[in-house]
């Protein structure tokens, strides 16, 4: 019997992740946070001092990575080559090397098999930039999660805030609209709506409000 699998696409800080795994939580799904495999990859160029978009050199070091996935509680643990990096690859630093790194065909390719073999497995919701155009084109069902740059701005700039982290609003905007720059404008799988996607703006919506929109297209 085929699994169910839902995917959830959209720009930087749309609030994909905590949506996709409210969602999954409701409906007993498993949760596939798909950024954070390439956060995860962004996190080992960073400790190589590697240049995030020298394909080469990127690309090099993919066969020293073993990424592996855990589920403690229903809760994603990423591990990178045996250690739990979960914590350490939600800096900005990471993120902006994230969006950076995602943007190379062969980092793609090193995470699409592990993307697709999950998803064969499990009822599963996963959130990214591409799962409803390369990742899972066949997906049951298609989300484009968006809302206004500056609205994503505040949110993730709230989170960060309460987390006690020093950070300006307008740096957390001028991110938001660097990855929205990069990420739709790459070569290789750019951020864009899937022609069968429903879309969803949450820029006037709350978390639940949200929650209860994409809950109900599911169906």
């Amino acid at each position: 019997m085929s699994k169910i699998n839902i995917a959830i696409d959209g720009p930087a800080g749309a609030g994909k992740s905590t949506i996709a795994k409210a969602v999954a939580e409701r409906r007993g799904f498993l949760y596939l946070d798909t950024g954070a495999l390439y956060r995860t990859i962004a996190l080992y160029v960073l400790r190589k001092a590697a240049d995030p978009k020298d394909r080469v050199k990127v690309e090099a070091l993919l066969s020293e990575i073993k990424i592996d996935l855990e589920y403690i509680d229903g809760v994603q643990h990423v591990k990178l080559n045996g250690e739990d990096v979960s914590e350490l690859i939600r800096t900005p630093e990471v993120s902006v090397c994230a969006s950076e790194v995602s943007a190379l065909a062969g980092v793609r390719a090193f995470l699409l098999d592990l993307q697709r073999s999950i998803a064969a497995e499990h009822d599963c919701v996963l959130d990214g930039r591409d799962i409803g155009t390369v990742v899972l084109p066949n997906a049951q069902k298609k989300i484009y999660l968006t809302a206004s740059p500056e609205a994503r701005a505040m949110r993730r700039y709230n989170e960060m805030i309460a987390k006690g982290e020093a950070v300006e609003y307008n740096d957390v905007l001028r991110d938001v609209l660097y990855r929205d720059q990069n990420d739709s404008t790459r070569a290789n799988a750019p951020l864009k709506s899937a022609p069968d996607a429903v879309i969803v703006d949450s820029t006037k919506l709350t978390l639940e409000e949200t929650i209860d929109a994409i809950d109900k297209l599911i169906g």
